[in-house]
Order: structure tokens, then sequence, then C-alpha cells
């Protein structure tokens, strides 16, 4: 960012050392927390087309850095209909890991027209390795650990909620 903010305006460079002190600040107070200092995320429900049915989630968005970075370190419990849903805004490679994550996750990598491309199974808590997508995705959704076997969720399947256009 500060090569950005420098090749925007070639001053003497003050204008972006006071962004870059204050960037810190500023990203501090865009973050939601909650009473205890644990990130708030907002809701949403989505739907998983699979197998002939229309399954229903509870999820919560994970819609900037913050966030993203965060996402479902340190909980202890996952409901079997909820999930997390990790908007990129557009269709990238992406990796994800388990570093203080204490619950096995199944991982769905998401197209930009809400297929499911590809789906890591039962990944490992705590593990520090790399679980990449495999493809340009336009969002991950994670869910309890072999719930996606347990439902009959696979590749090719629609997830549908409005980031995606088709909810």
């Amino acid at each position: 960012m500060a090569s950005f903010i420098e090749s925007r305006r070639p001053s003497d460079g003050r204008v972006g050392r006071r962004l870059l002190v204050g960037l810190p600040l500023i990203l501090a107070a865009g973050v939601a927390y909650g009473q205890e200092g644990e990130l708030t995320y907002p809701r949403s429900s989505l739907v998983i087309a699979a197998g002939g049915r229309d399954l229903k989630f509870d999820v919560e968005l994970a819609l900037d850095e913050a966030h993203r970075s965060h996402g479902l370190m340190f909980r202890k419990k996952l409901g079997p209909y909820e999930g997390m849903l990790f908007d990129f805004f557009q269709e990238i490679p992406v990796s994800f890991w388990m570093k203080n994550t204490l619950i096995p996750l199944d991982m769905l990598f998401i197209a930009a027209d809400g297929t499911i491309k590809h789906i890591h199974a039962n990944a490992e808590p705590l593990n520090t390795d790399a679980i990449p997508s495999k493809f340009p995705v336009r969002a991950v959704l994670e869910i309890s650990g072999g719930s996606a076997a347990l439902l009959g969720i696979k590749p090719g399947d629609k997830v549908r909620h409005p980031i995606f256009g088709n909810a």
C-alpha cells in the first residue's frame, strides 16, 4: 500500500507517512469486536443445492482482511448447518491453513457463479500446511468436518447466496 500511496501523491512523503502511521488505527477501528474482545461477523443464510435437495446453512460472513485472517480460529464447536463464508470479491487462487483452528473443517471452494469447484474434507485442526483452492475462486465456505460427505455435497453442486447473484 505504501507504493500505491506514494505513487498517487509524489510530494515530500509526509502524506504517505501519515497514512502509513494511521493505517493500523484505521484498520482496527473498522473491525467489529464483541463484548469479550472477539471478532463479530455479519450473519446470512445460504443454500447448497446438492443431490436434489436444498440444504440451508446459517453462515457468518468474512468480508474483509481482518475477518478473513481470523476466520474460525479458537472456536470449540460449529453446528451441523453453520459455517463461515469467506468472500474475496473476485476469482483468485487462495490458500487456507488451520493454525489456531481447534475443530476439523470441510472447505468448499466456490466459483463466482456459485459452483463448488473443490472440497477439502476434514482439514486437520492446528495444521499449518497450506490448503490450496486448486482453481481461482470467489469464495470459500467452511463447515463442520465431514459434513460435506454426510450431506452428499460434492464438486459441481451450486451454492445460492447474494454474493453469487443467484439467491
